[in-house]
């Protein structure tokens, strides 16, 4: 069927309830969410037509024809997992961090206020349309990767209206920014990376929380009399620690005071320097560096399993075809 009649019919099926959605919305922020709102009718009236996506060479390799139902699927799926598809989303996510950077700016706002507006809303209706794709293709297997939770999460927050009360959300949809992360493999390789470092993190985390305890007791016993304001009880003491752990103001707002009363205060200050500031956040990073090596290496090991694999199939069809080449050779002679 010629792709422009069946783009047609689609557009007379689609038509009513477009335009019962548009009447039914008379403020601009719930007209801009029921817009949205249609992309994915849009989306969902198109699979339920048994529709197809076909592929060519161009700029914009995308066009509707009928056809059968399982087909259209491997399409969609070939289409959302290319690396065309993931670039273009990328795009977007930096066009639309641009604008939201830009709505921040009065003067932005009074010159290009609804091209902004229009823009975001039209990103956005493209981030919904996505998402309602990915779930018809991978239906239940969508809520299986984290990924993909964390993009509907993000881009959820954005359909929020944001009147009223929840005029504070309108702050949020900066969250999509953070998209990036789930279509940048390195950058998911990296908090995947940090998550899985958590648990050994959490072991140096009380780890310094001890010795922060320890040294905040003796701070408090041996200066709080002389320095109420800085080691008069243990949360000041943790407070004042804390600061000298930073290193920020460390020697002339806390040390020499201290040591202009107690003179002997750096053998006290100094070990608890080199035990937190340069022992125990060194732990820190060194966990984070193998947990993400850790994950390179998993990803290696799996990019090889895949390879061995491939390699397997491709040497038992060159095998079966020498085989069949001897039975041809066999039957001639």
């Amino acid at each position: 069927m010629d792709p422009r009649v069946c783009a047609a019919s689609l557009r007379s099926l689609l038509r009513p309830g477009m335009t019962k959605w548009r009447g039914a919305s008379a403020n601009l922020e719930t007209f801009g969410f029921l817009r949205v709102s249609t992309f994915v009718f849009v989306a969902f009236r198109a699979c339920h037509m048994r529709l197809s996506i076909g592929y060519s060479r161009t700029r914009f390799p995308l066009w509707v024809r009928c056809s059968n139902g399982e087909e259209a699927l491997d399409a969609l799926k070939s289409l959302i997992e290319s690396r065309h598809f993931d670039l273009t989303i990328m795009v977007l996510i930096l066009i639309n961090a641009v604008t939201l950077g830009l709505e921040t700016s009065p003067d932005a706002i009074a010159v290009f206020g609804p091209l902004l507006t229009a823009i975001d809303r039209a990103i956005l209706g493209v981030f919904v349309l996505e998402l309602a794709i990915r779930v018809v293709v991978y239906r239940t297997n969508f809520f299986r990767d984290p990924w993909r939770i964390f993009d509907l999460f993000v881009v959820g927050f954005a359909l929020i209206p944001a009147t009223g009360s929840l005029s504070v959300l309108r702050a949020l949809r900066i969250l999509r920014v953070l998209r990036l992360i789930s279509i940048v493999p390195s950058l998911r390789r990296v908090v995947t990376g940090f998550i899985t470092a958590l648990p050994g993190m959490g072991s140096i985390m009380l780890l310094l929380g001890l010795v922060f305890y320890v040294f905040a007791v003796m701070a408090t016993k041996l200066y709080g009399s002389s320095f109420p304001e800085l080691f008069g009880g243990i949360p000041e003491s943790l407070f004042t620690l804390f600061q000298v752990m930073t290193l920020e103001g460390w020697s002339d707002g806390v040390v020499r005071p201290v040591m202009a009363v107690y003179p002997t205060a750096w053998l006290f200050f100094i070990p608890f320097i080199i035990a937190t500031s340069f022992t125990v956040l060194n732990l820190f990073i060194g966990v984070i560096v193998s947990a993400m090596e850790a994950e390179h290496e998993a990803v290696e090991s799996a990019d090889r399993a895949t390879l061995h694999s491939d390699q397997a199939i491709i040497l038992a069809e060159l095998q079966a075809l020498r085989a069949e080449v001897r039975e041809l050779s066999g039957v001639r002679s």
